[in-house]
């Protein structure tokens, strides 16, 4: 669902061009935040493929969530993993500005936020940049024709299968059985190698989740939460 969008958030996340990367511009310089064209929206980080390094100022592995939300989980993440560059990546801006807020309330200078349409994800990144990405309770789309919008359709398995370094992961979690399942299926087509496979996370022995918003409300109602690691080789 699109959220009605509010005027004040250009303005306001002029303040924190220092982690959200939204307009062409060279490393270093504060962004104008407001999008002149859909194109320019698509466009607006090839500049920086490959060299996500410089923006962070140093080499350390890259960790991607397909998006942020508002931001709790990466932030969290992002402060006990110090040692690892993280990139959040969100279509909708006026959600992003909270995830912002978070990042500079804990000081965090590991983290950079993107506003960016995930279906274009090969536009910003080289082969073999991300070490790491993240996929929590993404959009079901629950209806079969719209199977192929799903972060873990093939399809996508193949971008990432570019973009994520050799042994190179997903993490993933959902609440949604359904999507989960067919998660699996599609894990399993690609020959990909799956761990860490739980029906409820939050009654089972791993250590170390970090949840996000939407997991901290629903696993409060009862919901089970799935979750399994997926490697790429």
């Amino acid at each position: 669902m699109r959220l009605r969008r509010k005027p004040w958030v250009d303005a306001a996340l002029e303040n924190y061009s220092d982690i959200v990367v939204i307009k062409e511009i060279p490393f270093g310089v504060p962004s104008q935040i407001r999008m002149d064209s859909d194109q320019e929206k698509t466009n607006v980080h090839e500049h920086r493929k490959g060299h996500w390094h410089e923006v962070f100022g140093r080499k350390a592995p890259l960790y991607v969530e397909l998006g942020t939300g508002k931001g709790s989980f990466i932030s969290q993440l992002a402060e006990e993993n110090p040692e690892v560059n993280f990139i959040g990546i969100e279509a909708q801006q006026d959600v992003l500005f909270y995830a912002a807020q978070k990042v500079r309330e804990k000081g965090l200078t590991n983290v950079r936020l993107l506003v960016f349409d995930i279906n274009n994800v090969l536009d910003i990144f080289a082969p073999g940049e991300v070490d790491r990405l993240y996929i929590n309770f993404c959009d079901p789309w629950p209806k079969v024709r719209h199977a192929k919008r799903r972060l873990t359709h093939a399809n996508f398995l193949d971008k990432y299968r570019i973009l994520l370094s050799v042994g190179g992961e997903i993490f993933f979690k959902t609440d949604n059985r359904p999507l989960f399942d067919f998660s699996l299926e599609q894990f399993a087509a690609c020959n990909l190698e799956v761990n860490e496979v739980t029906f409820d996370l939050h009654k089972s022995d791993y250590q170390g989740n970090v949840m996000t918003e939407y997991e901290k409300k629903f696993s409060s109602m009862g919901t089970p939460i799935n979750r399994c690691e997926v490697k790429f080789s």
